[in-house]
């Protein structure tokens, strides 16, 4: 397998146990909705690990402290729309103060390239640690459109995290933004001609909403 300097395969037991029950055909929309968003705080935990921290003092019951907190303006996720929203919850839960950004994209269906329909960005994002989320690394060209957006907006400290990628995909995005790592539970084999990845686990977006 092709090494990639800045992808992060999340390994964790429980990851690839939640992973697995989500490429089963037979799980049921429910179930599927929930095991994305527990994943979603697992591999949130990973993207996250770095965060930049200061000390500030507290008051604990028994006496003053020194004691850490995330440091500046702290996060924004951007969700590419629509299944990103599927990975959004678990990350929300994780920060609850974090900013929250939109990207639509979908795929054309013939050449397979990203037609953006809806950017909504905080004004400050320039200022953020952000995270973009998108469940399938397929293609590779709507995620590197969505964070080229991002750029464009004037963030320079992001991340991508998804819960599949294919080596097509990947090379695509890496060479189209070395300089942003991704965060994902599986490099899976290929894409097929219509631009799925396998084995994989469908189509993430109608899994998360019951529209297939």
């Amino acid at each position: 397998m092709i090494e990639y300097p800045s992808v992060v395969v999340v390994s964790h037991p429980l990851v690839q146990h939640k992973l697995t029950l989500m490429r089963r055909a037979s799980t049921s929309t429910a179930n599927f909705r929930r095991l994305v968003r527990e994943a979603s705080l697992l591999i949130g935990y990973e993207v996250m690990r770095n965060l930049p921290l200061e000390m500030v003092e507290i008051e604990t019951p028994l006496e003053t402290m020194q004691a850490p907190r995330l440091a500046g303006k702290k996060l924004c996720f951007v969700s590419i729309l629509r299944a990103g929203n599927g990975l959004l919850e678990g990350m929300v839960e994780l920060v609850p103060s974090a900013r929250i950004g939109h990207v639509g994209l979908y795929r054309d269906p013939h050449t397979l390239e990203p037609v953006e329909y809806y950017v909504k960005l905080p004004e400050d994002v320039a200022e953020r640690i952000v995270i973009v989320l998108d469940p399938m690394l397929a293609t590779g060209h709507s995620a590197a459109a969505a964070v080229d957006r991002v750029k464009h907006a004037g963030a320079s400290q992001i991340s991508l995290a998804c819960l599949l990628a294919a080596p097509e995909g990947l090379r695509v995005f890496t060479e189209a933004h070395p300089d942003v790592p991704v965060f994902t539970a599986s490099i899976d084999r290929e894409l097929d001609e219509h631009g799925y990845i396998r084995p994989g686990l469908g189509d993430a977006g109608d899994r998360l909403f019951g529209t297939k």
